[in-house]
């Protein structure tokens, strides 16, 4: 009898988890299994990939510039990015658990930028960038809108800041909002009574208390934002020259524009590795400092 039933539920458990299982292995395990045998070749693609070793490590670590200069790019847009996302989500969220009679409404306006694909809204904001905001700016004489938007370094850097967070911050005030609104009312009522201002109560009882949600919405930015590729593609292309090239553009023109596979899995690999690093070391970070109500 027991072993019937464990015999059922194996059976259970393989038609349910199987296939889900089955298509992570070939969709995400066996390419990077593979990935750690290309990037020791130097294969383009197409014919069979010959071993070099370590060579294009050594090639990425003292004869690829323009690698790390995507890597410090992408490590100064992931912080510009996920500060300002999660400072604008947090902020949205306070407004919007008040009672307020349109805040649904408003909840659903600043979540929609999230549905739309990261290509379509990139190309979207190109149009803005270079029509829209020239037109405003003929019409107003508004310096704002009469700066070369995407085409010096420095303003086709904030200009993908931008989009990012417009797409991205609506999607994390809603978990912020589902955090504020679990915060116990008994806590902040005995807050209040022992003469709590509002600053006091934010800092001392709120953000403690949702510290789940903070390390959550971090973890997913940091994540996001390093991976970054569609925008950047979509609205400068890595330029000017590849002044705002990210990480993940630079991994693709290096294997599907120049044809270096192995070199590009190599890059991909270290890519990896880097944002596992960081963004293991700032969940634990950030985990620590979880209380419970």
């Amino acid at each position: 009898m027991v072993k019937r039933k464990q015999w059922s539920e194996w059976i259970q458990q393989t038609v349910f988890v199987g296939p889900g299982l089955l298509f992570f292995a070939l969709i995400i395990l066996l390419p990077f299994v593979m990935g750690f045998y290309y990037m020791f070749t130097n294969w383009d693609g197409v014919d069979k990939a010959d071993w070099v070793g370590l060579n294009n490590l050594t090639r990425i670590f003292t004869d690829d510039d323009r690698f790390w200069r995507a890597f410090w790019f992408t490590s100064k847009f992931t912080v510009a990015a996920v500060v300002t996302t999660n400072l604008i989500a947090f902020g949205l969220a306070l407004l919007l658990t008040r009672n307020l009679k349109l805040k649904g409404v408003l909840r659903t306006v600043f979540f929609l930028p999230n549905v739309i694909g990261g290509l379509l809204l990139g190309y979207i904001w190109y149009f803005i960038f270079v029509r829209g905001f020239s037109s405003i700016g003929e019409s107003t004489g508004i310096g704002f809108f009469n700066l070369p938007w995407l085409g010096t370094p420095a303003t086709g850097f904030w200009g993908i800041v931008i989009v990012f967070v417009w797409q991205t911050a609506g999607y994390m005030m809603l978990i912020y909002v589902a955090a504020i609104l679990n915060v116990p009312k008994e806590l902040m009522e005995a807050a209040r009574i022992d003469g709590a201002s509002g600053w006091r109560i934010l800092r001392s009882v709120t953000l403690p208390l949702i510290m789940p949600a903070i390390t959550i919405c971090l973890f997913l930015t940091t994540s996001n934002a390093f991976k970054m590729f569609d925008l950047n593609l979509a609205l400068t292309g890595g330029g000017p020259g590849n002044a705002t090239e990210s990480i993940a553009l630079n991994i693709y023109k290096e294997s599907l524009t120049n044809g270096r596979y192995g070199l590009g899995t190599a890059k991909a690999m270290i890519f990896f590795f880097a944002v596992a690093l960081i963004t293991l070391l700032q969940v634990w970070t950030t985990k620590k400092r979880e209380v419970e109500a």
